[in-house]
């Protein structure tokens, strides 16, 4: 008996052996759908990825092509799906798919060309209604063929686009799909996939034009789940707990945001707001100070903070409209409130300045003929603030004003901040060079810091430099704890917009521009 029971027991494991072995051979011989590196001659490690990925193709396919658009409902969700089971490589390769597989038919675009290319001409210049009768056939098929030109030159992706946008849940997900597009070119900067970009972020401004937005005040009585997104969105200043959140969207607070019917509960950007008697230069006063002042009492309407929370809207315009919307609303709601401004940061503003310091030390080090410094170096110091620098430097500094600058700056513990004589010897050469980086610095004619070139195409002018505008550690890194004021002076939004998109003008008050001029120098303009 005990033989036996040890006999069933081995013909039982070596059942399972050969079932074992058959599926093994069985996932050996399959082979991947695409060519794929991460198998390393393994094939059934990624077999179901390269098969989901090869029906996300035959589903783009089969939707591109359906003629019935009342059917392609089914197809388009299994699409939604199956691509977002997909990881971040197997959807990169989706997207160069779409990109490569369903473009222009060039081709056709060529044929087409050629056919309008041996048309008769028609003289436009004709005023004889009898030459217009007899030239009409020819007249009907220039016409035709570039009715056919332009549908040749829409690309198969944009009708896949245009499709799925008209589906529940469509919107969300190309949004999130441009944003894993946006995430491939950073790796594979494909002439394709920059065409994808490009006809998307097209059929975007279309779709999320203002006229299709709506404009909703957000409260504390807002349903948690959106309210839990703007904690989540909220990248200027986070939000660090359930009171610091109810006091934004309380009493002398405003937060706006944008949302389409397509995507309910979703922000696509929001905006917010400080009501105060002045324009306020400190960003901690403004989310962790005293009470905010009384509603009937506040002149001025200050905006502290504006978020867009979807990657796949990377440059489309929304903001702008969202401010020009707000302030509208405020005027009609609040009279009272006369001046609109912004308390905004300055991102770019170290990285430029260290950069600037950099070059000059390696400059000095590496010339050693004074003369070809002096001609090569620029003065980032006038003589007055190296003398004050120059006093604070320790004695074991031996690389200068602009090298004992660098150091402190570049320093991540920002002991500068906690120094009284340091802080009064660096204000005046961090504003007056802000002021140049703001004001002057561009690139291809726009304003090199990204902040200052949304808010001067949008019509506002630079108000004031505020010192030490920013403490946290985050404001230290990026500015050295400045911020800036913009202005937006609603009979001057149009001119400044102009100016500054005709001739790269840049509306400044005269403080602004006062920290620019030379000393003993005249009064520079109103504008740079």
């Amino acid at each position: 008996m005990k033989s036996e029971r040890f006999s069933s027991i081995g013909k039982e494991k070596g059942t399972r052996g050969q079932v074992l072995e058959s599926f093994l051979l069985f996932l050996l011989s399959t082979t991947c759908s695409v060519n794929c590196l991460t198998c390393f001659g393994w094939p059934y490690v990624c077999t179901f990825r390269c098969r989901l990925l090869k029906k996300v193709s035959m589903l783009m396919h089969e939707a591109v092509h359906m003629r019935n658009s009342s059917l392609p409902n089914a197809t388009l969700r299994q699409l939604r799906e199956d691509y977002l089971k997909l990881n971040m490589d197997y959807r990169q390769r989706a997207l160069i798919l779409l990109g490569t597989q369903f473009g222009v038919d060039r081709e056709r675009v060529k044929g087409l060309i050629q056919h309008y290319m041996s048309l008769n001409p028609v003289d436009s210049t004709a005023e004889s209604s009898g030459e217009k009768l007899s030239d009409s056939g020819s007249e009907a098929a220039h016409f035709r063929t570039e009715r056919d030109l332009r549908a040749a030159l829409v690309p198969l992706s944009s009708r896949l686009f245009e499709q799925m946008n008209g589906q529940v849940g469509g919107l969300k997900f190309l949004v999130d799909l441009r944003a894993d597009l946006k995430t491939t070119l950073h790796t594979k900067n494909l002439p394709s996939l920059r065409a994808l970009d490009s006809d998307l972020q097209g059929l975007f401004a279309t779709w999320l034009s203002p006229a299709c937005l709506e404009l909703h005040r957000l409260t504390w009585n807002d349903p948690a789940c959106l309210l839990e997104k703007i904690v989540t969105y909220e990248a200027v200043h986070p939000i660090t707990n359930l009171y610091d959140l109810k006091r934004r969207l309380g009493i002398g607070r405003r937060c706006f945001g944008y949302f389409h019917p397509a995507m309910p509960g979703e922000p696509l950007v929001f905006i917010e707001v400080a009501l105060t008697k002045g324009i306020e230069s400190s960003v901690q006063k403004v989310l962790f100070g005293e009470p905010p002042c009384d509603e009937t009492e506040a002149t001025t309407a200050l905006f502290y903070g504006i978020t867009s929370t979807q990657p796949g809207l990377k440059g489309i315009e929304l903001g702008n409209f969202l401010i020009k919307r707000v302030v509208h609303l405020l005027r009609q709601e609040m009279p009272g409130v006369q001046t609109f401004a912004t308390l905004s940061p300055i991102p770019g503003f170290m990285h430029w300045l260290l950069a600037k310091l950099a070059t000059q030390c390696k400059l000095i080090e590496e010339s050693k003929d004074q003369s070809e410094i002096h001609k090569l170096r620029e003065d980032l110091l006038r003589p007055d603030e190296e003398i004050k620098l120059e006093a604070c430097r320790d004695g074991k500094n031996s690389k200068g004003a602009v090298g004992f600058l660098y150091d402190i700056l570049s320093s991540d513990r920002h002991e500068w901040a906690s120094s009284e004589k340091l802080v009064e010897a660096l204000r005046p050469p961090l504003l007056r060079l802000c002021a140049r980086y703001i004001l002057q610095e561009k690139k291809r004619g726009a304003a090199l810091d990204p902040v200052t070139n949304f808010h001067v195409r949008n019509g506002a002018s630079v108000e004031q430099l505020n010192w030490m505008g920013d403490t946290s550690r985050k404001g230290l890194d990026a500015s050295a704890g400045l911020m800036v004021n913009y202005r937006y002076r609603l009979e001057d939004i149009e001119a400044n917009n102009q100016a500054y998109l005709n001739r790269r003008v840049i509306a400044a008050s005269p403080a602004v521009l006062g920290l620019l001029q030379q000393p003993g120098s005249d009064s520079l303009q109103g504008k740079l």
